[in-house]
């Protein structure tokens, strides 16, 4: 049965109407800019596997194009300034794979659905950063290597840019310390190694061959379970998501709590040292000056205007108008975020994601 938390988020319609609000609005007025990044590094820190990263991450973008299509937008207006954001997880060749297989999966599904006349409409640009999740408090240290791998799988895969994570996320912010060992792996990756002077450099490879087919035809699975259930929005609404995700990530505990997935330092090759060989990072303390900041940006504004402003949100919504062209001339009035995120929420009320 599903558990609910405090509703604390926009529903799943109102937060997809503002992404496609934000491609629609950058498309017309900064078209150089790259209005949005799909995200599945999320779904992956909550524990989904590799094959449904892919699945919800190109879902979620497939139906922004097919909205901004309806809204009467060419596909070459935007689509070449999608982008996307992956994680990198521990199964090197897995994910290698699964990166060419977004790839692969995104060029097709454009090609015959959209058919572009751009063919950057049809590249999967995409950033990656290693996956915080697969960093372990026990034996820190060793991160170092998951992170460094982690990176090199992104860089064989195909990823525009990537993001190292720091030995100490499972434990704290990262310090001075670990966040330049961080930023030099990247860098040794980059300039040492030589794998970035070739596309695809794992091409051609059987096992990885296959392994990207298998995968391709899994995800290809779920984006037609997710048209089956109405698209991503319905899928999220009805839990369908949430639920699959769960379920991934318990069968992932298991395997790890079995042995069966060894990690090491955390279900093999333990010490018995309980000290960190590390130093953690101590927060430094900045809520009460931030506060300060906004008691006297609110003491000093014109809160007539702001309430101007609130209104005008609200009538947009009302009309169903693009928020965006609304929020971003707010903001001279120095409303706040939250304040423009609680008009928000007044009009299109919360909801409460389930919790399996």
């Amino acid at each position: 049965m599903a558990i609910t938390v405090a509703p604390e988020v926009l529903p799943p319609k109102a937060s997809f109407k503002l992404s496609c609000d934000a491609i629609e609005f950058c498309t017309k007025h900064v078209p150089h800019w790259n209005p949005v990044s799909f995200a599945g590094y999320n779904y992956r820190e909550a524990g989904c596997t590799a094959v449904q990263e892919v699945a919800l991450v190109i879902a979620n973008a497939l139906a922004c194009c097919e909205e901004l299509l309806r809204r009467g937008l060419d596909i070459d207006s935007f689509a070449p300034r999608l982008s996307f954001f992956l994680s990198s997880h521990n199964d090197f060749f897995e994910e290698i794979a699964k990166y060419r297989a977004a790839r692969r999966i995104w060029f097709r599904i454009m090609k015959e659905r959209f058919h572009p006349k751009n063919p950057r409409s049809t590249t999967f640009r995409f950033h990656v950063q290693t996956a915080g999740v697969a960093l372990t408090a026990q034996q820190p240290l060793n991160n170092i290597a998951r992170a460094a791998y982690h990176g090199l799988a992104a860089v064989l895969g195909g990823a525009q840019s990537v993001h190292i994570d720091a030995y100490d996320e499972a434990l704290c912010t990262p310090t001075e310390l670990s966040a330049i060992i961080a930023l030099r792996t990247n860098q040794i990756l980059q300039l040492e190694t030589g794998v970035t002077r070739t596309i695809d450099p794992l091409g051609g490879s059987y096992f990885v061959e296959a392994l990207t087919n298998q995968l391709e035809e899994k995800v290809i699975r779920v984006l037609n379970k997710l048209d089956s259930l109405g698209g991503i929005v319905k899928a999220t609404e009805n839990g369908w998501i949430h639920e699959e995700i769960s379920d991934a990530a318990y069968e992932y505990q298991l395997a790890v709590e079995s042995g069966r997935m060894p990690i090491v330092g955390v279900n093999c090759y333990r010490t018995e040292e309980e000290e960190l060989p590390i130093e953690l990072f101590e927060v430094p303390e900045t809520l009460s000056v931030q506060e300060r900041k906004l008691r006297k940006i609110k003491k000093e504004r014109d809160e007539l205007k702001v309430r101007a402003v609130r209104d005008e949100i609200k009538r947009c919504c009302e009309k169903n108008g693009n928020l965006m062209e609304v929020l971003v001339s707010s903001v001279g009035s120095l409303i706040t975020e939250g304040e423009i995120s609680k008009t928000l929420r007044e009009f299109y009320g919360t909801w409460s994601p389930p919790v399996f």
